[in-house]
């Protein structure tokens, strides 16, 4: 049983700083990438950054510059750190995975909500 518990969301001025911290439970042998969405309200699900089994990083252009993924294998936890927040990155952030063999996120956390105030 896949399970994903995010933390360190909060509140915070623009221009800070907030790492989030996505711990994973289960087999980690069965995923092959993790990542970060966010949602806005009434605004859909989108990308944020997401890395793979061997490191590999992709990242919105929003947030190109600004945050850093990473992941601690030996720990079993992803991370999102993020700097220079604006208002526009107030949303609730979501931690995925997903599955060898697919080709979309499986698995998904509960969301940790980020409000950045100006």
């Amino acid at each position: 049983q896949v399970q994903l518990v995010e933390s360190g969301g909060g509140l915070v001025q623009a221009g800070g700083s907030l790492r989030l911290s996505c711990a994973f439970s289960g087999s980690m042998f069965v995923i092959d990438a993790m990542g970060w969405y966010r949602q806005a309200p009434e605004k859909q699900r989108d990308l944020v950054a997401t890395i793979t089994s061997g490191g590999t990083t992709n990242y919105a252009d929003s947030v190109k510059g600004r945050f850093t993924i990473s992941r601690d294998n030996a720990k079993n936890t992803v991370y999102l750190q993020m700097n220079s927040l604006k208002s526009d990155d107030t949303a609730v952030y979501f931690c995925t995975a997903k599955r060898r063999g697919f080709t979309w996120f499986n698995y998904w956390g509960q969301g940790t909500q980020v409000t950045v105030s100006s």
